[in-house]
């Protein structure tokens, strides 16, 4: 894999081992304006490289650079121009979304409350609610709306759509598109729903056991795996044909062995 010098991510050699698993030197970039998006079955390592480059959990090995600066040492730097949503996190669940905003938006000198209203009015969130009375799906358009609301250039999502009704998915879909082309903004994001990465992913990046089995632009990337197709098909893979024949490869090997 190719490593882009001028990439608003670069990932190199990110090491972490828990008992039973290890993230064995993942590596990968993302450049300016581009959506990338992560891939791999359950317990393939998405989460974890995320946290782990996050520093949200402390790696063996490996270094992260951000906008060209060493992430693990200019973290607070690097953090003001990163936004973060994880899916499945219910902090303060029984604030304000109000609230919760007011404590939120102290950390980041860029706050635009005139985006953050729009957001607001855009995703149809009422500030007067409490965080756990959100429905899954518009607790991410909250998190969302924090995060566009301070500018940040690179967005870092975990299972931004999951939850959502194919209205809203495609809704946001739309929003990320117009994210890169507008703004000086970059989106990394994992997801199990492969066909929203079919129709927004300009790079793809698939997680394997812990291990990157390819990371390139998604035409790269789909041609890599002609192998898979049978005489059958008509039609390029889809990203989750892929992933279902890549799976189900390593599945009859383990089996044979």
């Amino acid at each position: 894999m190719v490593i882009i010098m001028e990439s608003v991510l670069c990932v190199q050699g990110l090491c972490k081992r828990y008992p039973g698993f290890t993230l064995d030197h993942v590596s990968f970039s993302l450049a300016p304006n581009r959506i990338m998006g992560l891939i791999g079955k359950n317990g393939a390592g998405k989460s974890t490289t995320l946290k782990a480059m996050l520093h949200m959990v402390s790696s063996e090995s490996g270094r992260v650079t951000a906008f060209q600066q060493d992430f693990f040492q200019q973290e607070k730097a690097c953090k003001e121009r990163i936004s973060v949503v994880f899916g499945g996190i219910d902090f303060y669940p029984l604030k304000s979304l109000a609230t919760i905003t007011a404590v939120t938006r102290r950390f980041y000198k860029h706050w635009d409350q005139a985006q953050y209203q729009r957001y607001l009015h855009r995703f149809g969130l009422d500030e007067r609610k409490k965080f756990k009375e959100l429905s899954n799906g518009m607790k991410v358009k909250y998190l969302l709306t924090l995060a566009l609301s301070h500018h940040a250039e690179l967005l870092i999502l975990d299972e931004p759509t999951s939850g959502l009704d194919p209205v809203s998915r495609e809704e946001l879909l739309h929003l990320f598109r117009h994210l890169v082309q507008a703004e000086p903004c970059s989106i990394l994001f994992s997801t199990h729903i492969t066909s929203d990465l079919d129709k927004c992913a300009d790079d793809i990046t698939y997680l394997q056991n812990g291990k990157v089995l390819q990371s390139a632009d998604k035409e790269t990337f789909l041609r890599s795996f002609d192998h898979l197709r049978l005489p059958q098909d008509t039609k390029p893979l889809t990203l989750e044909e892929i992933m279902l024949r890549t799976e189900r490869s390593a599945w009859d090997d383990e089996a044979t062995s």
